[in-house]
């Protein structure tokens, strides 16, 4: 039986809904309950809900039957759209062969399973952890990504895929993304942590970017309230939203952090950065 939200949790004080030129977003897990009551108490207050699932296992426990279901009635009833996170215990671009199509596998699955919802977009990472110095290595692992992307595109999801901006230069995955027409998630606190030049990312990227994360980072720690983020960089990062149709997901993962970040994101856009 689906969890009611408690009426213990704090809620938020006023609607987000339908006030910028993007839709903006809040993950599933700002209160420390199931999907569903986050759907719930986080649903009248933003435009689109980011459903986090990050673990490939158990494939039942991502999603249950019952939970899809209740879930596209919040969708009609609160006017709502999700996006979907995929799983970030796996890759498909793992060096072993077996893992990989493990990987690929539990994709499609997940992709297959959430379908009815009608996600705008699909988050996958892509990790790349072997030695940026060799192009050999860096050939065969964009080889290996590129195959196994293509398994999971005959599910038909097409440039619903997102290939987040992680921790190495994204250049080594760009061609691939142009290749198969992929979209781009662009975690500017991902961006802010390893000291891109956001101007320069938002510049190459942001034609192809159908998501936005945004986050506060300070002493190298992200997902933090958005009101932690670098005072410099407030103005590029608003400047880049002004340009932007998407959809822009506070990726905290707190009642208060979001709060404190919706305030926040408020405040910066109406005194225009």
């Amino acid at each position: 039986m689906l969890n009611d939200p408690s009426n213990s949790y704090p809620v938020l004080s006023k609607s987000y809904k339908g006030v910028y030129p993007f839709k903006l977003c809040a993950p599933s897990f700002i209160y420390p309950d199931h999907y569903v009551p986050n759907v719930k108490l986080l649903g009248p207050f933003v435009d689109e809900i980011e459903l986090l699932l990050f673990e490939s296992a158990p494939a039942d426990a991502l999603l249950s039957g019952q939970e899809i279901t209740a879930l596209s009635q919040l969708s009609q009833e609160l006017d709502l759209t999700y996006n979907i996170h995929l799983p970030t215990d796996i890759s498909i671009g793992d060096p072993d062969p077996v893992k990989q199509q493990q990987a690929v596998d539990s994709l499609i699955g997940v992709v297959k399973r959430v379908a009815p919802l009608r996600p705008t977009t699909y988050t996958l990472h892509v990790p790349y952890d072997d030695n940026l110095g060799d192009k050999d290595k860096i050939k065969r692992w964009q080889e290996v990504v590129h195959r196994n992307l293509l398994k999971i595109l005959e599910t038909g999801v097409g440039n619903l895929i997102a290939i987040e901006t992680l921790d190495y230069p994204f250049e080594i995955i760009e061609t691939i993304i142009t290749d198969l027409n992929l979209s781009v998630c662009m975690d500017l606190g991902h961006l802010i942590v390893h000291g891109e030049d956001l101007k320069r990312v938002s510049d190459k990227y942001l034609d192809k970017t159908s998501i936005i994360h945004l986050h506060g980072v300070e002493n190298k720690r992200d997902h933090l309230a958005l009101d932690r983020l670098p005072k410099p960089l407030v103005k590029p990062v608003f400047e880049m939203l002004g340009q932007f149709s998407g959809s822009v997901s506070l990726e905290v993962f707190s009642f208060e952090n979001l709060s404190a970040s919706l305030r926040y994101f408020e405040r910066c856009w109406d005194e225009k950065y």
